[in-house]
């Protein structure tokens, strides 16, 4: 799993978001990628792992800065734990003051952007399995609530088909499913950009990226592809994706 990957502000690396229509920017320049970091340490991933914290670092994340009192407003919380959990967030670095001047001694926060990845399961503690489970379960839940709500919500305008949903099986060697998400990775940074070079009708888009490896087939198993009763996958807008 990884925490918002590529996030980093292609200005802040002296370049800008090349033209995707021009056939030579069509494979992203690995050095111009922002580096990925491990979340090693136990105590940040516990600090992460909080359900308010997630809530609050969504929150940040898709409406952008926000003071102690704005979160709290907006998540139901009082603004003495939103400024506790603020101030945990930013000691691991997950959050920032901006430097922006508010109202009297209104502190405003925004999300750290990054490219920020946990250790394989296998070099996981019993400990850290136990932490990354709760954040795994706390953060999956949270974003299907976020989706549902917003579907439910969508107006009736072009936004309310901006619901892409595509389910599908291939069949990879491990280090192929390595290299698979790595350029979905490239996919994701190809597309951003600063914010002074966004269009004024562009949403900010959440993406995720979920793959797992299916359960090992026994000896008696049906070949693949071949599961009685089973259904092509289908895109959202009714189109079948491809499983070979």
């Amino acid at each position: 799993m990884a925490q918002e990957p590529g996030a980093t502000d292609p200005a802040e690396q002296g370049h800008t978001r090349p033209d995707p229509a021009t056939p030579e920017h069509t494979a992203p320049d690995p050095d111009l990628r922002p580096a990925p970091v491990e979340l090693s340490d136990l105590a940040a991933l516990k600090a992460l792992a909080q359900p308010r914290r997630q809530w609050m670092l969504q929150h940040l994340t898709v409406h952008g800065p926000a003071t102690s009192a704005t979160l709290a407003r907006a998540l139901g919380l009082n603004t003495g734990a939103t400024s506790y959990h603020l101030r945990e967030l930013s000691r691991y670095g997950f959050v920032e003051e901006t430097g922006a001047a508010g109202h009297g001694r209104e502190r405003w926060w925004r999300a750290v952007p990054g490219d920020r990845r946990f250790p394989s399961r296998s070099r996981q503690s019993p400990e850290m399995r136990l932490v990354m489970d709760e954040l795994n379960h706390h953060a999956y839940a949270a974003d299907l609530e976020l989706f549902e709500q917003l579907q439910r919500d969508a107006a009736d305008e072009p936004w309310a088909d901006a619901f892409p949903y595509s389910r599908g099986t291939i069949r990879l060697t491990l280090p192929e499913l390595r290299e698979f998400f790595e350029e979905y990775i490239a996919l994701l940074n190809r597309y951003k950009r600063p914010e002074a070079g966004t269009p004024a009708d562009a949403r900010t888009v959440l993406t995720r990226f979920l793959a797992f490896p299916a359960q090992a087939a026994s000896a008696d198993a049906p070949a693949s592809g071949s599961t009685p009763g089973s259904a092509p996958d289908t895109a959202d807008d009714g189109r079948e994706t491809e499983t070979p």
